[in-house]
């Protein structure tokens, strides 16, 4: 099993745990996101990563698709059951294949190899701005549609009574489209209100986030207009 490298901080920095068994990117990585004021944990395997995440409690995973031991895909569904955990993959191959996996295990975005450390540093700071403006919107009012009730402050969403895990974005995803029922948003006003995206990349993340929001909480949780993009909610306008 691989140690886990340990970097002290102020209770104040946003931790970031990198997964990558492969040194070289792993430091290079923690270097960029140490310079932009983060505190880094590296674990190079898949087991170290589950045992760094839960004594860690990291505000956000940067995960390898490819380790040793366990696979990411594993990490992910490890880490995500008990405690929503922003997650960014890495993968080395940009397939639909890799892409809806993925992110249906609990993945947030992912990145392809080979990355930028600019595009790898955005992406991270768009994670977390979706979380602090989530926390910022939370409010004692559930949402309700149909037989889904969101609990926006606690973050639980509930179908027929029972509760459903969704991952942050998911939930992210979910909550704006349920706050807005008689709407209609093109992807790429959903990857800029969602996913803090203004350049238009990303409209398979969206698709997949759907597909996933669908498998959960019902096909018909999620309306496509054809042409225009997605809303929630019969009737829906474009917006």
């Amino acid at each position: 099993m691989a140690d886990v490298l340990t970097v002290q901080a102020p209770s104040a920095t946003r931790t970031v745990l990198v997964v990558e068994d492969e040194a070289p990117i792993a430091e290079a990585v923690a270097a960029r996101l140490r310079s932009e004021g983060f505190a880094v944990q590296i674990a190079g395997d898949g087991l170290t990563a589950v045992a760094a995440c839960e004594q860690l409690q990291p505000d956000l995973v940067v995960l390898d698709l490819m380790l040793p031991g366990l696979d990411g895909l594993e990490v992910c569904r490890q880490i995500q059951r008990d405690r929503p955990v922003p997650v960014l993959m890495l993968t080395a191959r940009d397939s639909e294949t890799d892409l809806v996996v993925g992110l249906a295990v609990g993945a947030d975005d992912y990145l392809p190899k080979p990355f930028s450390a600019r595009e790898l540093t955005a992406r991270v700071h768009a994670l977390l701005r979706r979380v602090d403006r989530a926390a910022a919107r939370s409010t004692t009012s559930p949402l309700r549609l149909g037989s889904i009730e969101v609990d926006v402050e606690s973050r639980r969403v509930r179908r027929d009574g029972e509760a459903v895990h969704l991952t942050p974005t998911e939930f992210e995803l979910f909550a704006f489209l349920a706050r807005r029922p008689d709407r209609v948003f093109s992807r790429p006003q959903l990857l800029g209100e969602v996913w803090g995206y203004r350049d238009g990349s990303g409209a398979r993340t969206v698709d997949s986030h759907v597909r996933a929001l669908r498998h959960k909480l019902g096909a018909d949780v999620v309306r496509t207009v054809h042409g225009v993009g997605y809303g929630a909610g019969p009737g829906a306008e474009p917006a």
